[in-house]
């Protein structure tokens, strides 16, 4: 009786296996050697090499030739969809043709740039770039203040005069503010003081930008994470871009503001001092003014913005799996004690400038 138990086991075990080889998957890591296999014959590059080097919004790899690096990026169907990669490469091949320096797609031997990959939890992308030589300094110099703040403004002399034909999300108070706040606020649950704070200071945000004409702002497709981690300089201190997962349209003064926020986390930190930080923005915006317009209003209303920046991408974190552990109630509390630190020195400039 339980030789026959087992057997028959056996065989129901062997008939679910025969119907579902592959048990259903949320999210799998594609193997380098695989993928190493896959880019070498459809690129025609020869023998390559293939490391994973990080987990994110999408798996990035590198990929590397007897003389070459690339990136490959996969992405994620939940986070990124086929038309939204499809505007990416859109964008990038646009902005390298326009002979802005970014990281860009690179088509394969078919003519093809995104590649489609069948993998345990359905159908994956992804996309080659080139790779962006140098790497990231957390404290820039004044000539790569300089490259970076010229460079930005190359990229929004191009980004404010297309349109993609594949859609993207828009930048506004609704998305950047309002809309994430009201879906995240079973988060504040153990902490609502802390939820009304961010409440009380999205219409403070609204309700000084009502006092500026944002009908003039400049309006394009921004990076929206102009942060030192998203371009690298070289040793001749040439810049790159790279890492436009987030882009969306919107007001350029947006991507200031990334690298805003950022100096006002260096100076928390204390890398840089008080006046360091504002030598530090004020080449930076000089280098930018001297390849595009920005108005004494963009300029007071950054600061502003840097509120919607950590509560977009809070909103982001609550509906992807990998960034629940940023949605504890502690985690949310530390980063937004320092949030407030940082924003109301920042609005505190901009009221005492205004006076």
């Amino acid at each position: 009786m339980y030789k026959h138990s087992v057997q028959s086991d056996k065989v129901k075990d062997a008939y679910i296996c025969a119907m579902q080889p592959i048990f259903p998957t949320l999210y799998s890591t594609l193997s380098p050697a695989a993928l190493a296999t896959h880019i070498s014959q459809q690129y025609t590059l020869g023998p390559v090499q293939c490391k994973f080097i990080v987990r994110g919004v999408g798996d990035t790899y590198l990929v590397t030739t007897a003389d070459k690096q690339f990136i490959l990026r996969i992405y994620r169907p939940t986070h990124r969809s086929l038309v939204q990669i499809r505007a990416e490469v859109e964008l990038l091949t646009a902005l390298h043709a326009a002979q802005v320096s970014v990281s860009y797609p690179l088509a394969d031997k078919d003519g093809h740039y995104i590649q489609s990959l069948p993998a345990a939890e359905g159908t994956r992308h992804a996309v080659l770039f080139t790779y962006a030589q140098g790497r990231s300094h957390n404290v820039l110099s004044e000539a790569q203040l300089g490259n970076f703040g010229r460079e930005m403004a190359r990229f929004h002399n191009i980004s404010s005069q297309i349109q993609l034909s594949n859609d993207r999300w828009i930048f506004d108070l609704e998305t950047t503010l309002f809309q994430p706040l009201a879906a995240v606020k079973d988060y504040f649950g153990e902490d609502p003081a802390t939820y009304e704070w961010l409440l009380q200071s999205a219409e403070k945000v609204k309700a000084f930008l009502r006092q500026l004409d944002t009908s003039r702002f400049s309006n394009g497709y921004c990076h929206f994470d102009f942060l030192p981690k998203n371009f690298h300089f070289d040793a001749q201190d040439n810049i790159t871009f790279f890492d436009f997962d987030f882009f969306g349209k919107g007001w350029l003064a947006n991507d200031l503001m990334t690298f805003h926020q950022q100096l006002l986390i260096d100076a928390h930190l204390g890398r840089l001092t008080a006046e360091q930080r504002e030598k530090t923005w004020s080449l930076f915006t000089d280098a930018y003014r001297s390849e595009r317009a920005l108005s004494e209003e963009e300029l007071a209303a950054i600061p502003y913005l840097g509120l919607g920046f950590w509560v977009f991408y809070m909103g982001f974190h609550a509906t992807h799996d990998q960034f629940y552990p940023f949605m504890q109630s502690h985690m949310l509390q530390g980063r937004f004690a320092l949030v407030r630190k940082l924003l109301e020195q920042g609005w505190k400039e901009v009221d005492l400038v205004g006076r």
